[in-house]
């Protein structure tokens, strides 16, 4: 393992409302079924391994699940997602970091929004946050084209902005679609240049892709790999990554190499 390399693994722990993007209709129980089912997954996979992540928590999932962020929060780093998945406004920024400390017990430093939606960097900041990974410095058609942001950590309006990682270059998104659509060495070779390149790598997955979603009405890129098979692929690249980095949460990240 490179002392001098890291990996910035987290996980958007939230309801699982996509179905409703494709007009599929899931009650909010099921939402929160799905999401607490792939949050366990999560919890076991990251204690098999001794690593630690950062995990982007709603308030509203934390608030159904109390014990269980609490729990995570002693050994991984708990961060906003804003206070609801499907809905924002920007009082969410503050009572969901408010709800969060309240129940993790610790600090919330850092924010993620749902579906990368762009966010006010001075209401983030006025809220109290230090960090905001809420870029994906690529394009994804349908969604954003970030191709003239920076694609590492740079500063706006006081805070920390920790894009998800694309490759150098050329821009080859790594986030969790890029996961389960490239070939696996494909991917992971990838991986490995990024952080050899930029002395990082920061990947982010969600819970409910490691639980069966295979009876939702989602395209196939979404659920072409899903449950089992994702976890082992995930179990692989865990172990491939660590013979090349440490692997931190960001906010620990960001007090050993600041900006």
């Amino acid at each position: 393992m490179k002392k001098d390399r890291f990996i910035l693994m987290s996980f958007d722990v939230e309801e699982f409302d996509l179905p409703l993007e494709y007009k599929q209709t899931i009650s909010l129980s099921e939402q929160l079924e799905v999401g607490k089912a792939g949050l366990d997954v999560i919890a076991a996979l990251m204690q098999d391994f001794k690593i630690p992540c950062t995990l982007f928590t709603t308030a509203n999932f934390a608030i159904h699940f109390p014990e269980s962020i609490a729990e995570m929060a002693l050994h991984h780093e708990i961060a906003s997602h804003t206070y609801y998945h499907n809905s924002f406004k920007e009082a969410d920024l503050l009572l969901s970091k408010q709800k969060l400390e309240e129940i993790a017990g610790t600090m919330v430093s850092g924010l993620r929004m749902p579906r990368m939606q762009p966010v006010d960097m001075k209401a983030v900041k006025a809220a109290g946050y230090d960090y905001d990974a809420s870029i994906n410095p690529t394009l994804i058609p349908g969604r954003y084209n970030n191709f003239h942001l920076p694609r590492t950590i740079y500063r706006e309006n006081e805070v920390n902005r920790i894009p998800a990682s694309v490759t150098p270059n050329v821009r080859i998104p790594l986030f969790w679609l890029a996961f389960k659509n490239f070939p696996f060495p494909l991917y992971k070779k990838l991986a490995i240049q990024t952080i050899r390149h930029d002395g990082y790598i920061c990947l982010y997955f969600h819970p409910w892709e490691f639980t069966n979603i295979s009876s939702y009405l989602l395209p196939g890129y979404i659920k072409n790999i899903y449950g089992i098979r994702l976890q082992n692929m995930l179990r692989k690249l865990i172990s491939d990554l660590q013979k090349e980095g440490e692997f931190i949460t960001i906010r620990d990240y960001l007090q050993k190499s600041p900006v």
